[in-house]
């Protein structure tokens, strides 16, 4: 845990008891402060207060002594409209923060100089957080990784000399962290999202320039260039004084680290040096994981990691769990864990990567089904349509890709296993890909992968895949 000095002798609202906000509670309390914890949800009120937590409806409190509101992420703080948490803040002139900030402040109280990765992006944040984990792992740096990815960032270790913290960023997280300075900020790419939440895309790319804006003086800025939003952002932020290193898959840079599908490069100055080598990397197959083993690898050497190190660290890479996990082998049979991929533009990504797949696919249907990924139904040789979305997916694949109704993974996995054994092909790849949430079978996209893998280990001769 990391105790939040900072606001220590003050009382502080919090509003949102998840995990980040439960989490915060606890690192306030250690640090000293009084705090007020709040929640829709009337079980995790209840369970604040089992912690021994003040639990208050805030609508009926003053907010004349409260020094700050914590907001959990997942709450509006300004579209479609602020939540009525932050309309009492802002009344009450009331700084509205989120955990990150703490940390922020935290670390610039006790150990400023401490090293601080931060990660945004629409695609690609969650494996390039964990990327740049493993390689400072493997470089020998007591790492801490969280955030977005899953554990709230003040149950991590507190920032000390030596330390690395590698913190994946929300838009949403951005938005609550003013005094965001990270030592090492990368911005992977921009496309339409979370429109519901900034209003416009325009908003929205502000939002995630602010991480690598914000960078310190002596910092580097990491920033994806492959489209408009990330090119503006590269300039103005090197027009700054920032340094600034602009990545790429496609297209070639005078300055920058460019990457495909077999290197990594660093050009300077127009002339070109191999840093690291993908090809054979499973777990970073696809350009889309060219980009964020670019990003992640432009981290570490900003942080001082040896190139022999990095490409060490970059063939140990396990993958991000149920993203283009590979689980095992039934002879030349791959089987693929992307229950992450729960739409269209995640599993574009997927089926890229392979030929001659055996598609699972399926769940509760999103807006836009999958028509986006016909330019890909070449490559499967059969799809396996399971939950909610089987027929819908079938009327769009009729004619294009053969495919059976499954309607479950317990189905599914077995049937795409026995085709693909004797399709002949040379190495078939069984994909669960399901551009699909999860809910209509599963909880979340963990236990539908989870799932997943617990079946193709049970198939006869599976063998376990490990990194390449």
């Amino acid at each position: 845990m990391i105790p939040i000095t900072s606001l220590a002798g003050q009382s502080v609202a919090v509003f949102g008891l998840g995990g980040s906000g439960l989490a915060s509670c606890h690192a306030l309390r250690a640090g000293g402060a009084e705090v007020f914890a709040c929640d829709d949800n009337l079980d995790r009120m209840v369970e604040a207060a089992q912690a021994n937590f003040i639990t208050a409806d805030l609508r009926n409190v003053s907010w004349t002594n409260f020094a700050a509101l914590i907001l959990t992420p997942g709450v509006p703080l300004t579209h479609p409209a602020p939540h009525w948490t932050v309309l009492k803040a802002r009344e009450a002139g009331v700084e509205v923060i989120g955990d990150i900030e703490l940390f922020c402040r935290e670390r610039k109280l006790h150990a400023p100089d401490a090293p601080f990765v931060a990660i945004t992006g629409t695609n690609g944040k969650s494996t390039t957080t964990a990327l740049i984990a493993h390689l400072m792992r493997e470089a020998g740096y007591d790492t801490q990784m969280g955030g977005n990815i899953g554990t709230a960032i003040l149950s991590l270790e507190p920032p000390q000399a030596g330390r690395v913290h590698v913190i994946e960023m929300s838009s949403y997280q951005i938005d609550l962290t003013p005094s965001l300075d990270p030592t090492v900020g990368i911005m992977l790419n921009v496309t339409e999202d979370h429109i519901d939440r900034h209003g416009t895309i325009e908003h929205y790319a502000a939002v995630k320039e602010r991480l690598v804006a914000g960078v310190a003086a002596d910092g580097t800025a990491i920033i994806g260039v492959d489209d408009g939003f990330g090119r503006d952002m590269a300039d103005r932020i090197a027009r700054a004084g920032k340094r600034v290193v602009r990545i790429s898959v496609k297209q070639p840079l005078a300055d920058g680290i460019v990457a495909d599908h077999e290197t990594i490069s660093r050009i300077s100055g127009g002339a070109s040096q191999q840093i690291a080598r993908l090809g054979g990397i499973g777990s970073l197959r696809g350009l889309h994981n060219a980009q964020n083993a670019a990003a992640a690898s432009a981290a570490a050497l900003a942080l001082g990691v040896a190139p022999d190190v990095l490409q060490k660290g970059l063939r140990s890479f396990p993958g991000l769990a149920h993203r283009m996990e590979q689980v095992g082998r039934q002879g030349t049979t791959l089987f693929v864990n992307d229950s992450k991929g729960t739409n269209a533009d995640a599993t574009a990504k997927a089926l890229a990567s392979f030929g001659d797949i055996f598609w699972i696919a399926g769940g509760k249907p999103k807006t836009g089904g999958i028509e986006s990924l016909a330019e890909y139904f070449p490559r499967i040789r059969k799809a396996y349509l399971i939950g909610e979305a089987a027929a819908e997916f079938s009327r769009t694949l009729e004619g294009r890709v053969p495919y059976e109704i499954s309607r479950t993974l317990d189905n599914a996995v077995p049937a795409a296993a026995r085709d693909a054994a004797v399709s002949g092909v040379a190495e078939p790849v069984v994909l669960l890909s399901p551009a699909c949430a999860s809910f209509d079978q599963f909880r979340n996209f963990e236990i539908r992968g989870s799932k997943f893998r617990d079946l193709v280990l049970a198939l006869d001769d599976v063998k376990l895949v490990g990194p390449d």
